[in-house]
């Protein structure tokens, strides 16, 4: 048997704290572990190596998309929640400045191109954001689970692109006003009803009830005033395709559908942008 301190007679001393005496031993190496090294085990104590060593062979956990897993608040939906508050706060406080600065203008796009993603930050009254945001809680929270972080940002910005880019389009070939001003994040929200369609079909819940909300939410654009229809459809199909790369790749591939599906449709919507400017 190893004997540990100054000789065979000394008494046992931790590893990692030399000064320690422990006669207190791991069950897994036999090694003393004193007091600050020690962790709980279902039978006496492990030592903090051995546990390191224990946790590299456990498989990590994946959420469905093969993300990591999370506890706790969703903070990318409520950073993205607050962000847009804080705009809207800016807005109230000089609306011509904030508005004129970020909101989209097919007209403006092609030297301003910030605007294809700034705008879906930015809303037109106290309903209006208070819908979106009530909508991105709901919803966000869900997906931001279920996809994992970088995904869930990737989703939202991407359409919120893909929303901005098919007004772009449209009003090209004269469906919309190629001089008209958007601002709000429906279109972003539409991609998430989108994956979150997806996800659920992916789980084998029912999505009829989101899907019911997909449709009633996109006659609407066509029969109320000042909505931008064209925004929604435009995050809509960006958020399923999206959805179905993270969602639907093999498993063992899951990481690289979602990179390469992301980097896809990205590429695509810088395409359309290009032709349509």
């Amino acid at each position: 048997m190893t004997q540990y301190g100054a000789g065979a007679g000394a008494a046992p001393t931790c590893p990692r704290h030399p000064q320690t005496i422990s006669y207190v031993r791991c069950q897994r190496c036999g090694r003393p572990v004193c007091p600050q090294c020690q962790r709980p085990a279902p039978v006496g104590v492990q030592c903090v190596d051995c546990v390191a060593e224990g946790q590299k062979k456990v498989r990590q956990t994946r959420t469905i998309s093969g993300g990591k897993v999370r506890h706790g608040a969703p903070v990318i939906t409520y950073s993205i929640i607050g962000i847009c508050v804080a705009l809207f706060i800016g807005q109230m406080a000089d609306y011509q400045t904030v508005t004129g600065w970020l909101a989209f203008n097919p007209v403006l796009a092609a030297h301003e191109p910030w605007r294809f993603l700034t705008s879906a930050f930015l809303h037109g009254s106290i309903p209006h954001i208070l819908f979106n945001m009530y909508a991105l809680y709901l919803v966000g929270s869900q997906l931001e689970r279920a996809l994992g972080r970088w995904r869930f940002i990737a989703l939202y910005l991407l359409s919120a692109l893909g929303g901005s880019t098919a007004i772009l389009l449209l009003a090209k070939i004269g469906i919309g006003s190629w001089t008209g001003w958007t601002v709000g994040a429906s279109g972003a929200v539409f991609g998430l009803f989108a994956a979150l369609a997806l996800t659920m079909r992916k789980v084998g819940a029912n999505e009829s009830q989101i899907l019911a909300l997909i449709a009633i939410n996109l006659a609407l654009g066509f029969f109320i005033s000042n909505v931008s229809w064209q925004g929604h459809i435009g995050g809509l199909i960006t958020g399923g395709l999206l959805g179905a790369a993270y969602l639907f790749g093999p498993r063992e591939k899951r990481t690289q559908y979602s990179v390469w599906g992301t980097v896809g449709v990205a590429a695509l919507l810088i395409g359309l942008i290009a032709v349509g400017l």
